[in-house]
C-alpha cells in the first residue's frame, strides 16, 4: 500500500506544476502580471521538486515523463507567452492594426517551447547538460522582462520592437544546439562545478537586491556563461 502511494508522489508534484501553469495563464490573460509571475515561479519550484522526488524514490515512469512535458509546455510555454501578449498590448503603436496584431508575436514563445520540449524528449544526448535553452529558463527571463517593463513604464513603439526581437532570439535559442550547462550537482568539488558555483555566487546577491527584477539578468548571465564555456572548450 505504502509503495503504491510513494510511486505517485513525483507525478502528484508534477500535477501541482501543471495547476500552477494553468493559474499563471488565467492571471496573465486577466492582466494580473504579479500573480501570473508568482504562479510561474511556483511551477518552477514544483518542476525542480518532482525530479528530485523521482530520483530520491527511484520512481520513474513513461507517464511521468510525458506528464512533465505537458506541464512544462503550459507553465513555461503558454503562461509566459500570455504574459508577453498582454505586455505588448500596452505600447503606443502607430495605428490600430499594429496595436491589435503585434501582441500576438508573444505566442511565438508557446510554439517554440512546445518544439523545444518535443525535441528534448527524443534527444538522448541531454543527460548531464542541455542543447539549447531550457524552457524554464526562458520563462523566468520573460517573467523578469514583463515585471520590469510594467514598472518602468517604457511604452514607446520602438521599445516594443526590441522586445519582439528578443522573443525571436530567445525562441531560436530554445530549439538551437547551443550547449548550456546544467545546475545539477553530482558532487560539491570546485573543479567539477566551477561554472555552477560562479553562477550561484553572482545570482544570490542579485536575487536579494533586485528580487523578481533580477530574473532576466540571471538568465542572460546563464546564457553568457554557457557561451563562454563553449568558447573555452574550443
Amino acid at each position: 500500500m505504502a509503495k503504491g502511494i510513494i510511486k505517485h508522489i513525483p507525478n502528484s508534484i508534477t500535477c501541482l506544476n501543471l495547476l500552477s501553469g494553468a493559474l499563471a495563464v488565467t492571471n496573465a490573460v486577466q492582466g494580473n502580471t504579479d500573480l501570473a509571475i508568482t504562479f510561474i515561479l511556483c511551477g518552477a519550484l514544483f518542476d525542480f521538486l518532482d525530479g528530485m522526488a523521482a530520483r530520491a524514490l527511484h520512481s520513474y515512469s513513461d507517464i511521468g515523463k510525458e506528464l512533465d512535458s505537458l506541464a512544462d509546455v503550459i507553465t513555461f510555454g503558454l503562461a509566459p507567452a500570455m504574459l508577453c501578449f498582454n505586455f505588448l498590448k500596452f505600447f503606443d503603436y502607430c495605428n490600430e492594426s499594429a496595436a491589435h496584431y503585434i501582441p500576438y508575436t508573444g505566442l511565438i514563445i508557446a510554439v517554440f517551447s512546445g518544439l523545444r520540449l518535443a525535441k528534448f524528449n527524443i534527444d538522448t544526448r541531454q543527460t548531464t547538460s542541455f542543447l539549447g535553452l531550457p524552457v524554464p529558463a526562458n520563462a523566468l527571463f520573460w517573467c523578469g522582462i514583463c515585471h520590469n517593463g510594467v514598472y518602468f513604464g517604457a511604452n514607446q513603439w520602438w521599445v516594443s520592437a526590441i522586445y519582439i526581437a528578443a522573443i525571436i532570439v530567445m525562441s531560436l535559442l530554445l530549439v538551437s544546439s547551443v550547449p548550456m550547462f546544467s545546475l545539477k550537482f553530482h558532487n560539491l568539488t570546485w573543479k567539477e562545478n566551477k561554472l555552477r558555483f560562479i553562477f550561484l555566487i553572482i545570482c544570490i546577491p542579485l536575487i536579494i537586491v533586485l528580487k523578481v527584477n533580477s530574473l532576466s539578468f540571471i538568465i542572460l548571465l546563464y546564457i553568457l556563461l554557457s557561451l563562454a564555456q563553449n568558447l573555452h572548450k574550443d
